[in-house]
């Protein structure tokens, strides 16, 4: 909840008028308890699983050229309903585990982190830049312990073989994985934020961008 009851008292207190983005942030979240606030992650990472993968699957469906011809498998495809079983376990997965997470970080990342919600928001350049540091360490970190995940006998036979069951990946198989390589691979994901604290807004950039990344790199 913003510490302005009005738009003026905004103002006042920043010493400037608020830019249009600003205002829009004040009147949806000026009186809105901080912990929903954050809870719009959830939301955010629903619509995106759920979204974002659709129009790989109707070029998948339907071999649209020219894309069906850069498939990297072309002879290995999934039927809709094998399409159909990934979303739904990792809709499982997303309610269980990924749901649930995001809701207990709250006072993890808003309140030992720094993650902030007030204003003023972040102007574009601060977004771009911490968004460059984030993809920095993410994709660090993340190539380590998937490096490790492979390598290692006992990971691979018992957590990461889960996330190969596709033999041709798809959009909606880019989260899909053990519940064990979920919370590992979530390291790398949030190791940025909490080194680089950001706003709020470019916390949902970061989710948001680093989910459609998965998402490309899995398509196929």
């Amino acid at each position: 909840m913003l510490p302005y009851a009005t738009l003026s008292e905004a103002e006042v207190a920043l010493g400037r008028n608020l830019t249009a983005a600003e205002t829009l942030w004040l009147n949806y979240t000026g009186k809105m308890p901080n912990l929903i606030v954050y809870c719009h992650t959830i939301a955010l990472l629903f619509f995106v699983f759920s979204l974002a993968p659709l129009p790989v699957v109707f070029i998948e469906l339907k071999r649209l050229n020219p894309f069906d011809s850069h498939k990297i498998q072309p002879k290995v495809r999934l039927s809709l309903k094998e399409m159909f079983r990934c979303y739904k376990d990792v809709m499982f997965l997303f309610f269980c585990i990924v749901g649930p997470l995001q809701f207990i970080s709250y006072p993890l990342f808003i309140k030992f982190v720094g993650i902030r919600m007030g204003l003023p928001l972040p102007s574009v350049w601060e977004v771009v830049l911490q968004l460059v540091v984030y993809f920095l360490i993410e994709d660090y970190t993340n190539y380590w312990l998937h490096r490790f995940l492979h390598v290692n006998r006992w990971g691979y036979d018992n957590i990461h073989r889960v996330h190969h069951e596709y033999e041709a990946p798809i959009g909606y198989a880019a989260p899909y994985s053990h519940w064990i390589e979920i919370l590992l691979l979530g390291i790398p994901t949030f190791l940025g934020p909490a080194i680089v604290p950001c706003h709020l807004i470019t916390f949902w950039f970061w989710i948001a961008s680093r989910q459609l990344e998965a998402i490309d790199t899995h398509k196929g």
